[in-house]
């Protein structure tokens, strides 16, 4: 199955529709972020900021492929995103707990951090959605957000899951979070690109509280499975998902009444 979607006249999109496909493929990225970050900052005692050194670096090659890239490729698009999931993990990590900034406080600072992106974004071209996905420097607005989003949601359900709910609890309010998104989508005129960020950033903590209830220790609320395997299963899964599940160029959501 072809994985490439190209125009024979211009770029259209060089990102996939955000269908249900999409959103199954997303959480499943920020799944494997969380263990797969783990796996190298804790399991191979490599630290936060070595880690996220690494996974920066693995995150600018992949982007920069990814921007100079003539079509949509579904394989180099999900590496992008794995990518800043796993750079996410360990940024967080680092400014949470190496830094000492605590989990609410990265929060906020981070949540403050996509506000600024997505206000400059819109100041600069004057949508937060895509017209014309050619242009380099929408591509870079995009996955700036995109890095601070999912970095954004490791902090965030770092704190969610510590203030009481722990890790369960913390997926199933993510969950329902999501799920209200998709009611505001379905049944209300709600801007749909400012849905679609709600609904991009929200997809990471979901995935951090998964990952950690997969891969935390017993005691304190998880499964205590290896996060070697763990990483490797969800890994798997994606590429079966983005193997079987249709991947085309499309347009993003609120691209005709933007945000």
């Amino acid at each position: 199955m072809s994985q490439t979607v190209s125009q024979p006249n211009a770029i259209a999109s060089k990102v996939p529709e955000a269908v249900f496909g999409f959103w199954v493929i997303k959480i499943a990225a920020t799944t494997l972020g969380e263990t797969g970050g783990d796996s190298l900052s804790m399991s191979m005692n490599l630290g936060y900021a070595v880690s996220t050194v690494i996974f920066f670096t693995l995150f600018l090659v992949l982007v920069a492929l990814q921007i100079r890239a003539r079509a949509f490729h579904a394989f180099l698009y999900w590496a992008v995103i794995v990518a800043t999931t796993l750079a996410g993990t360990t940024m967080a990590d680092f400014s949470d707990r190496s830094l000492g900034i605590g989990y609410l406080g990265g929060s906020l600072l981070l949540f403050a951090c996509v506000m600024a992106i997505l206000f400059l974004w819109h100041r600069t071209l004057g949508s937060v959605s895509f017209d014309h996905i050619s242009n380099p420097k929408v591509e870079i607005f995009y996955w700036l957000t995109i890095l601070f989003s999912n970095t954004l949601g490791t902090a965030l359900g770092d704190w969610v899951a510590d203030s009481g709910p722990g890790f369960e609890g913390g997926a199933l309010i993510f969950a329902g979070s999501i799920a209200l998104v998709a009611a505001l989508y379905f049944f209300t005129k709600t801007p749909r690109a400012a849905l679609f960020w709600a609904a991009f950033i929200l997809t990471r903590p979901l995935g951090a509280t998964l990952g950690d209830t997969l891969t935390k220790p017993l005691a304190e609320g998880g499964l205590n499975l290896s996060r070697y395997a763990s990483t490797g299963a969800i890994a798997a899964f994606m590429l079966v998902c983005i193997l079987l599940i249709p991947q085309r160029a499309g347009s993003h959501p609120g691209e005709k009444s933007a945000a």
